[in-house]
Parts: structure tokens; sequence; C-alpha cells
């Protein structure tokens, strides 16, 4: 063993084995979770350096306000706008909305590749917050126009601007998630930041909800295309300035041991190989299709099954906007107590039973619909915080188990996952519309149109709730666990610091000499 293999194993001793070549290239073999022997101390995270500021805080959740205030419009009206204001057929939507999640699948893991190889003074994946923030609200805002073409030009142009969109929407939140993960490497951090980022999204859909089917009355009056357009235009707007502040405020500290430079498919083989990973897609999945069901159901139920007027149905979507931010604030609450897993798991017991009662209860009784709907988005929103949290962790489980880090990728497998979710439910209900005969031009419903809708709203999201809590049942990464690799992650970090300070010290050392 050569003098420089000697004095590194003698002064970091936890490196398992340097190999250093005539070129000065350097190859680490750091211990993973199959060789966690040589990590025989316990050791914590230092917790001044994971410790975010309220201001910080605010700021990340103002990226996910920003992005929501647009995407919320998607989630909560596309089947909606789409149908009774673009005029496309129900099932058109449901293909139109499932067919972009082909190329999703194409372009979430070129995004991933590209956020993690990204080197500037701002970091990997701060500055895509400042790129796409403009072309983001831009094609939202052409996505919700209508042009007065013929139908077979609107069909296309209604793929096109949403194929547009849904490209932008990539470009700037896989970036954005993964920036959750390298601001702090504390747990309870994670989950802290992710509450206010949930209260952050519920007041920017709270604003959503009350203000876009004003906005669009007063804007367009009986032209009620022209008024969706212009709403669009000023949210569109508030949400850019909401992605910019985010830039302003936050800060990525956490570096991967070793950066990746390897090519896609190299990244992509490594990722299949963090088993969590894999499991917390189809969590991604299942997690996100019940309420997104309701979401898009919400405006036929109120409209059609209890028979209220758009000024009726902006009240009862912002109620369940504000049981959503009480819910988002009660994940902290109760992850302080409980393991995350656990309250993960039955919370979505609880919404099942909760969610199929409703097909029972008599949509005429307003006001005990209104607190019954309130109280189940409370339930309904506890586990958001929770699943971002979740891919945080598995992320650092990832690293912890294979010795490299690729953020970028793992979130955009999650994004994609979760944009199937929304696809696959957006157009279950455009599907189940068109089977149970909703006609949108017409006065009346059928009753099989009503009682289809009614099951969209309630009984097939608790099917999908149950699915979840036993999906969550596959995660490992509990407490106990996610303490042993955050020690163990934290050394590993730390000897490959010092070991860059050393290959510095001995390059300054050359160049003297030379």
């Amino acid at each position: 063993m050569g003098a420089e293999h000697c004095y590194l194993l003698h002064t970091f001793p936890s490196i398992a084995y340097l190999s250093i070549s005539s070129t000065s290239s350097c190859n680490v073999f750091l211990p993973t979770a199959a060789n966690n022997s040589l990590h025989t101390a316990t050791e914590r995270p230092h917790m001044a350096e994971n410790t975010l500021s309220i201001r910080e805080k605010i700021g990340y959740g103002m990226g996910d306000a920003g992005c929501n205030i647009i995407f919320g419009a998607i989630m909560l009206f596309v089947n909606y706008f789409y149908t009774d204001i673009f005029g496309l057929a129900p099932a058109l939507v449901g293909v139109l909305l499932l067919s972009v999640r082909v190329i999703d699948a194409v372009t979430d893991p070129i995004m991933g590749a590209l956020a993690d190889r990204t080197r500037s003074k701002y970091g990997r994946f701060r500055p895509w917050l400042l790129w796409i923030a403009f072309p983001y609200a831009l094609f939202s805002v052409l996505m919700f126009t209508t042009p007065e073409w013929t139908y077979n030009s609107k069909v296309i142009y209604a793929f096109v601007t949403y194929f547009l969109l849904s490209i932008t929407y990539t470009a700037i939140n896989i970036p954005y998630c993964s920036l959750g993960t390298v601001m702090t490497a504390d747990p309870k951090e994670r989950v802290a930041c992710q509450s206010y980022r949930f209260v952050m999204v519920g007041i920017a859909t709270l604003l959503l909800s009350l203000t876009l089917l004003p906005m669009a009355d007063w804007f367009g009056g009986a032209d009620k295309a022209k008024g969706y357009q212009m709403a669009m235009t000023v949210l569109a707007f508030i949400g850019m300035c909401m992605f910019l502040f985010c830039f302003a405020t936050v800060r990525e500290r956490i570096r991967p041991a070793v950066q990746t430079n390897d090519e896609l498919k190299k990244d992509l083989k490594d990722v299949w190989k963090n088993d969590q990973w894999v499991r917390i897609l189809l969590l991604t999945l299942c997690n996100v299709c019940p309420g997104f069901i309701r979401m898009a159901a919400t405006m036929y139920y109120v409209t059609w099954v209890m028979g209220q007027s758009t000024h009726f149905a902006t009240l009862f979507i912002s109620l369940g906007v504000v049981g959503m931010m009480i819910g988002s604030m009660l994940a902290k609450v109760l992850t302080d107590r409980w393991c995350k897993l656990q309250v993960f798991f039955w919370t979505n017991i609880v919404l099942a039973v909760f969610s199929c009662a409703f097909y029972f209860f008599n949509p005429h009784a307003t006001t005990l619909i209104m607190v019954l709907y309130f109280l189940l988005n409370i339930l309904h929103q506890i586990p958001s915080p929770l699943h971002w949290s979740l891919m945080s962790d598995v992320d650092d489980y990832g690293e912890w188990k294979t010795g490299k880090r690729v953020t970028g990728i793992s979130f955009s497998g999650n994004l994609f996952f979760l944009k199937v979710g929304l696809a696959v439910a957006g157009a279950m209900v455009g599907f189940l519309l068109s089977w149970y005969g909703y006609d949108a031009g017409a006065k009346a419903q059928s009753a099989s149109a009503l009682n289809g809708i009614v099951l969209l709203f309630s009984v097939i999201p608790g099917v999908g709730y149950l699915i979840t809590a036993g999906v969550v049942r596959l995660l490992k990464v509990d407490r106990t666990l996610m303490r042993q690799i955050q020690s163990d992650l934290e050394k590993r970090r730390s000897n490959y610091s010092e070991l860059n300070e050393y290959q510095e010290l001995k390059t300054s050392e050359h160049v003297r000499k030379a």
C-alpha cells in the first residue's frame, strides 16, 4: 500500500478504500447499507444547519402555491371546463387526459436527469423556478382559452395546449419537489416544511376557488369562454410571482456525496435498486386518485345533484379548501406523536368509511352535506404532507443503500406517477359520465347520470382510500430506520468533505512544487 493510501486510511478510518490514479482522478467506495459495520458511532445531523427559518418555509410553500393556483384549476375545473365551456365530449376528455401521460413517460425522467446535472451558482434545482415560471403561466392561459374554430380544430388545440402546459409543469415541478429534499436532512423539519407547503397550497387553492368562477362571470358575463380565459390570466400572473418569491427565499444545503455524471440509463438502473422508491411510486398513484376523482366530480355534484348555483359552488369548494388547510396543519401535530406511516394508514381507513357513507346522505340536506364535506377534506389532506415527506425519506434511503443520490430522477418518477394518477382519475370521471349518460347540454340529467355523479363523489374515492391504506403497509421507512439512515449519511458526507479538503491540499502542494 502506497504512502498516500496509508495516510488516508489513518486520517479517515471510516473510508473503506480509496484508489488514486496517476491522473489524480479518484474513485471513492463509500459504505452502504450492506456495510454498516463501518459506522460504530451514532451521530445525529447538525441540527443548526438543518433548522429552517419560518421565512424559508413560507418561501418554499409559495412555490407549490404558485404551481397549484394554476394546476389546481385543472384538478378542480378541467373536466367541467372541457365539457361544458370548451365543448368537448366527456369520453374525448378522458382520452386527452390519458394520452399526454404517454409523453410524460419520456419527458419526466429526462427532466429529472437534467435537474440532477444542473450546475449553477443557485444550485441544482432552484434555478429552474426562475427559468420556467413565465412559460408555465403562459401555457396555462392558452389552455383555458377557447378559440372560435371548428370542432376538429378545437380538439387539436386542446391536445397541443394541454401537452405544452404538462411539459412546463414537469420542468418546474420536478426541480421544485427535489428542492425540498436538499433544504434540510432533519425528518421533523421536512414534515414541518411540507406542512407549511400545504398550508400555502391551501391558501392558493382557496384564492382559486373563491375567485375563478366569480372572475369568469365578471370578465365574461354571458361569454363564459372569455371569462375563464381572463380569470386564468390573473391567476397565472399571481402564480408566476409566487414562484419568483420561492426562488428568492430558499437555499440548497445538501450536496450528494458523489455527484452523478453517469448516463441517464445508468441513473435509471440505479434508482430501481431502491425498493422503497418502487413502492412509493405505487403509493403516489393510489394516493392521488381518490381526491382528484372527488374534486373533478364536485362541480357536477353541486350543479346537478344538489341543484345549486355557481355562487354556492364557489362557497362549497372554498369550504373544502379551508378543511384541507386545517388537515395540513394537523399532519405535523400528529406525526410529532406517532410515526407518519401509522398516521397515513389509519387516516385512509377512516377516509374510506367516511367517503362511502356519503352515498347514503340526502344531497338536499345542504347544511349536513357542507359540514361533512368540510370534515372529509380535513381528513383528506392529512396524508399529503406525509406523502411528500416520505418521498424525501425514500431518497435518503436510496443514497444510504446504493451510495448514490439521484434526487431529480427519483422525484421525476414520483411526479410521473402523480400525473398518471391525475390522468387515470380524470379519464375515469370522463368515461363514467359518458357511460352513465351525462349530457352537458341538457336542462336536467337522467337518474342514471345522477347516480353516476354520486358514485364518483363518494364510493369510488372510498375504494381508492382503502387501496391506498394497503399500499402504505408496504413501506418500511419508519422512525427507527430513518434515525439510522440520517446518522450514517451524515457521517458519510462528512468523510467525503474531509476527503475533498485533502485532495485540494495535495493539489496545492503539487502546484507549489511545480
